[in-house]
């Protein structure tokens, strides 16, 4: 089993640099296909019965166990292990290969499936199943959020200075200048995670180093945490890399590249590779961060829509909250559809992603009027390309013995010296297409979307002279085409703009909600930049430098995610006593709703995204630091929550590790909890009203008092009660009451949802809770 995701591990470095873009050039299905095929390919240590298993059980409660020491919980543990003789207990202990200690009670095992059915019968035993692997889903972005050196939040905050974020990824590369420690403080005396570089790699920036691939109990260690595929290097500068003057690729984005909090302590957790991550390493990783004193945790990985008890992402998450610590999630890549979202769970911040104002621009120009033009991307950007002679133009779908529109491999003919127009999708990535029409003697590539992506479009890193255009322009270069007999076109290639006025919009790839693990609660939470995104890598991807300044522009929701995270732990720095939640609410209530331009914010198909797109709104750092008023929620409040998911005592138990017992707790409907958001189902004969209260804490001036200000979703009535919240003390907090009425008609007019929001507005601070209604 090690062997395997070792060698996985040791895939080409210039090679998986397309391995995260690949996942953004895929259609939903093929990218759901993949999943499919990731969480069926099982690891195996040679034993075609035998695979890895993560068991849940009971706190040990004899006198024989204490569940307080590590020694006995291992020992209750490898209780439930089969033994063959009375001489086999290294053949326990080799099937061991984690045993949990801090975010769960269980363990991972390498067991067959009559040794787990043999476990069922044993007392204490929960629940057990085998493992799934789960997929993992900058120089202009401070700027664009607001961030700038020597005042603002970044000043007020001393950039995160003393705050530990750590990230589960792909590793690291440790000598790269995005984390140098010069003028960093040591790490905090609470700090309790080791390093597993060698020398001096490790230092006051890259605190802890641990690498969980394959590290199971009496396996040879895996070696260093070294990133072999660039993610990890990428999302960690993302979140916390120093400044680096003159960061740019091919020549574009050309800055000074930072991180959202520079000053902030990074602690990296190696757990996957750019195929995927294995759910037992996740799980150990995640007990030895929460153990090691990290205030941030930082995942841009995660698999489909499943209950919170079978989540391992969402079980770990939930004990980190416990100990204080603000749990960040990207929200998956499988948008733009309804309900595809991954890491659901209250308690995580699930992030979607979105564009800056910075675009590579490159047009396609066709036939002979300069007019007749329009906008696309492109990363690589060749200077030796004549932008002024026009070459014979074709389209993919029309040319070779198996035409093909995707440009799949062999099956272009004929195009030497033409530009060949392929469109997105059909299991091929981008960059293969381009890699085609290379192969087949094509000149350039025009990539033009398929309808569900838009005007949303990728630069990506191409093998000839490329330009990505939306799925409108794709229909007009393609009718333009069949209406004369030489068509012709060119590239060119503008370099880098800045001064999107539609920006922030929501990118095509970023999974939707409604939440379908528990539609009561709105997801996403929010959106960050996430399209386009410069940030560290571990070699030069242009071979222009021999410098270790090296870097790479690549998409997803992964990096909107170390966004979020970093932000969190500027909040935190200014306020160490915050709750997650609080930290959740703050970023929540205060974002923005309106783009550069003043307008809403659109989506892939420049209309105005509604919530299930971009949840709260885009994030403002700044606002998020004074936002006015909170909704904080405790780790025991989510208890009734759970139980009003119908979840049993012993699946809410996976996730609290203690005993629940929902008749005598209580049980709550999901729009019940105090969040900062609220979203509701009418029935089709709902003429019930539906009521939920919301509880808020002063963290602004003393002596403040907001109003209220509605706007009613579509087909429904609402009052809340009282209509004016008046403070006289920080810290202070009121209760309101929300009631929800639907009209007459209400989910019969073939409208699906409605939307809109429920304000407090002081002389100081909005503070601005989303509503989503979806009527069944």
């Amino acid at each position: 089993m090690e062997n395997k995701k070792g060698a996985a591990g040791m895939q080409v470095i210039y090679l998986v640099g397309l391995v995260f873009m690949f996942c953004l050039s895929l259609t939903v299905a093929d990218y759901d296909e993949m999943a499919l095929e990731s969480v069926a390919a099982e690891k195996n240590d040679g034993n075609n019965d035998m695979q890895t298993y993560i068991v849940w059980v009971q706190k040990p409660t004899s006198q024989k166990f204490s569940a307080e020491s590590h020694e006995d919980l291992e020992s209750w543990y490898q209780s439930f292990l089969p033994e063959t003789d009375a001489n086999s207990n290294q053949l326990t202990k080799q099937r061991m290969i984690y045993a949990y200690h801090n975010v769960a009670t269980g363990f991972a095992a390498r067991l067959t499936p009559e040794e787990v059915k043999t476990m069922e019968t044993i007392e204490g035993f929960v629940s057990a199943r085998p493992e799934k692997i789960l997929p993992l889903q900058t120089t202009h972005s401070p700027d664009f959020l607001g961030l700038h050196q020597g005042f603002g939040l970044w000043e007020a905050t001393n950039y995160g200075e003393g705050v530990i974020i750590g990230l589960l990824d792909t590793g690291i590369t440790p000598d790269h200048p995005s984390f140098s420690d010069e003028g960093m403080p040591p790490p905090p005396a609470k700090w309790k995670g080791k390093c597993e570089f060698n020398g001096t790699l490790c230092n006051n920036k890259l605190i802890g180093a641990r690498n969980f691939m394959g590290v199971g109990k009496g396996q040879p260690s895996p070696g260093p945490p070294f990133d072999l595929d660039g993610h990890g290097t990428h999302t960690s500068s993302t979140a916390a890399g120093r400044f680096v003057e003159g960061a740019s690729v091919f020549g574009q984005a050309n800055g000074t590249a930072a991180g959202m909090a520079p000053k902030a302590h990074l602690a990296v957790y190696k757990v996957c590779t750019g195929f995927g991550c294995a759910e037992a390493d996740i799980m150990a990783a995640l007990d030895v961060a929460v153990d090691d004193g990290v205030d941030v945790l930082s995942l841009s990985l995660g698999g489909p829509s499943i209950p919170f008890y079978k989540d391992v992402i969402a079980i770990g998450a939930f004990a980190a909250i416990q100990k204080g610590i603000f749990f960040s999630c990207a929200g998956g890549n499988s948008g733009p559809f309804n309900r595809s979202l991954s890491n659901e769970a209250p308690w995580i911040l699930t992030v979607g992603a979105s564009t800056t104002d910075r675009i590579l621009k490159s047009e396609a120009q066709i036939g002979d009027d300069k007019n007749n033009h329009f906008d696309g991307k492109s990363f690589s950007q060749p200077q030796d390309f004549d932008s002024k002679v026009t070459l014979p133009l074709v389209y993919a779908g029309s040319v070779g013995n198996q035409p093909s529109a995707f440009c799949k491999e062999w099956t272009l003919e004929n195009v030497e010296g033409k530009i060949v127009l392929c469109e997105t999708g059909g299991g091929v990535t981008n960059i293969a297409k381009g890699e085609e029409v290379k192969r087949a003697g094509g000149a350039a590539m025009i990539l033009m979307n398929q309808e569900t992506d838009g005007f949303s479009t990728l630069a990506e890193s191409h093998a000839l002279p490329t330009t990505h255009v939306s799925y409108a322009a794709g229909l007009q270069i393609k009718s333009y085409i069949s209406s004369t007999s030489s068509p012709t076109a060119t590239i060119l290639f503008n370099g880098t703009v800045i001064g999107d006025a539609l920006a922030p919009r929501v990118a095509f790839f970023s999974s939707r909600g409604p939440n379908k693990a528990s539609p009561g609660i709105l997801k996403p939470d929010i959106i960050g930049p996430g399209v386009d995104i410069l940030a560290a890598w571990p070699v030069s991807v242009d071979n222009a430098t021999q410098s270790k300044a090296t870097f790479n522009i690549i998409s997803g929701t992964s990096m909107a995610c170390p966004h979020l995270s970093g932000i969190a732990a500027l909040v935190k720095s200014s306020h160490p006593d915050w709750s997650p939640a609080a930290i959740k609410s703050a970023i929540m209530t205060t974002a923005d709703v309106l783009n550069l331009a003043g307008l809403p914010i659109v989506d892939q198909d420049q209309n105005p995204a509604n919530v299930f797109a971009m949840g709260a709104g885009h994030v403002n750092p700044s606002k998020a630091n004074d936002p006015g008023l909170i909704y904080d929620t405790q780790a025991e409040d989510y208890i009734p929550y759970l139980c009003g998911l119908n979840y049993t005592d012993k699946e809410i138990q996976i996730i609290t590790q203690q005993k629940v017992n929902c008749s005598q707790v209580g049980v709550i409907s999901e729009a019940q909890l105090n969040y900062p958001s609220f979203s509701i189902k009418i029935g089709s004969n709902e003429s019930q009203s539906q009521y939920y209260t919301r509880t808020v804490r002063n963290v602004g001036p003393a002596s403040s008092t907001y109003n209220l200000d509605l706007l009613v979703p579509h087909k429904m009535g609402m009052s809340v009660n009282p209509g004016v919240l008046t403070f006289t003390e920080v810290n202070q907090e009121i209760t309101f009451h929300v009631e929800f009425i639907a009209q007459d008609g209400a989910g019969k007019d073939g409208v699906a949802f409605g939307q809109g929001y429920l304000k407090w507005v002081s002389d100081k601070h909005n503070v601005t809770s989303p509503i989503a209604v979806v009527f069944d």
